[in-house]
């Protein structure tokens, strides 16, 4: 069975668990450990050197379908993405109003496992730049929508199988994507990084190969220099919280995979939120850590027990997820009952849900909620550089 990740946070079951309820959150936390299996050192020590010279990429291209080039956004977008356990899965882009700017819907990829003896997390297949939200269909084929109503094919990615899922990041600028390719076994996954142009797949080098019993995800890009890639477990069957998403992220080099900076740490200190502009939190057991984007540990405060702890943009604020609701360090704001799992911009928080629960939009501001007409979880927001 394959466990899905919201861009790097929060470990869930595709069914029948959805992270909006915070009991699903929490006892989702608690419900993975890393499959057995020899470390990895990719995973524990991240790409440190280039091992060729850049190779041309023989996979097939998709030509993008926009007759006009990104645009990037004026405004900020939150992306929903639904449920993966139908035959296709929907990508909305929300206003900070509430209303759905645009939305694409495409053929899921395969569930994952760990040869039937673990679940697999992995992310979502959805990935933002500055201009559009990319999403990968079955086929691997990535698509995009932007808010202006631009949508189309940009590249091919290695398709998905029982035991093989493509996950990527497109650079900022649309120029460049980066890919990771994880084979899964019983024992844990064998990952491949590649880098290559969005369009054309040109200039392809490929960073990175290990096997164990971690792998790496692509997280996003801060700038179009460094590329944001988080350690994580192949597999997992079971354990305690945060032990089955992203446990440190690793600012790299993309064109040589030269570690730059190491946020968060795998054991002492996890990441217990998805990335922002302005950096992202670990948490050590009784202290949260906000980290900024050289490392830098900015401030911290204290936090007693598990919760899921997202990053304003601007870095000011914290949205504090746990069985009550939503409540925020640096503001007197507080929303009972409503699970953020991402910010749209400094001053409004989204809020995924389905037909039974409503997606939501929170202003810190004015204490507002508006309902979202869609459904599915956070999956990342534009712009989307980190």
């Amino acid at each position: 069975m394959a466990l899905r990740l919201l861009m790097g946070t929060q470990p869930r079951v595709s069914t029948p668990g959805r992270p909006w309820r915070a009991a699903a959150i929490l006892l989702a936390l608690a419900a993975g450990v890393a499959c057995g299996g020899t470390a990895n050192n990719a995973a524990g020590h991240s790409p440190s050197s280039l091992p060729g010279s850049p190779t041309p990429n023989t996979s097939p291209t998709a030509q993008a379908s926009s007759t006009a080039g990104p645009q990037p956004v004026t405004g900020a977008y939150g992306v929903l993405v639904s449920s993966q356990s139908a035959s296709s899965y929907t990508v909305a882009l929300v206003a900070v109003d509430g209303k759905v700017a645009a939305s694409g819907e495409t053929s899921t990829p395969a569930g994952v496992s760990c040869a039937n003896a673990a679940g697999a997390p992995v992310p979502e297949p959805v990935s933002t730049s500055n201009s559009r939200a990319y999403f990968m269909d079955a086929q691997g084929v990535v698509r995009f929508i932007a808010p202006n109503g631009d949508a189309g094919s940009a590249t091919t990615v290695p398709a998905g199988t029982a035991s093989r899922r493509s996950m990527f990041a497109v650079s900022p600028d649309d120029q460049r994507i980066a890919v990771v390719v994880v084979d899964y076994n019983a024992s844990g996954a064998a990952t491949k990084l590649y880098v290559e142009d969005l369009n054309g797949g040109g200039h392809r080098v490929d960073l990175f190969s290990e096997t164990g019993a971690r792998t790496l995800w692509p997280i996003g890009w801060h700038g179009t220099n460094n590329l944001v890639v988080a350690v994580a477990p192949s597999c997992t069957q079971g354990g305690g919280p945060f032990c089955c998403g992203p446990q440190e992220l690793h600012v790299v080099d993309p064109a040589t995979a030269a570690r730059r900076f190491t946020l968060g740490d795998v054991t002492s200190c996890p990441i217990v939120g998805s990335a922002s502009p302005a950096g992202v939190i670990c948490w050590d057991g009784t202290q949260s850590k906000v980290l900024n984007w050289t490392a830098g540990n900015i401030r911290g405060y204290p936090q007693q027990g598990p919760a899921l702890q997202f990053l304003s943009p601007n870095g000011n604020l914290v949205a504090v997820v746990t069985n009550g609701g939503t409540t925020m360090r640096g503001s007197s704001a507080a929303f009972t009952s409503l699970f953020a799992c991402g910010w749209i911009d400094d001053t409004h928080i989204l809020a995924g849900g389905d037909s039974q629960h409503q997606p939501r939009v929170a202003d810190i501001s004015t204490g507002n909620q508006i309902p979202i007409p869609a459904q599915g979880d956070c999956a990342g927001r534009l712009p989307g550089g980190l």
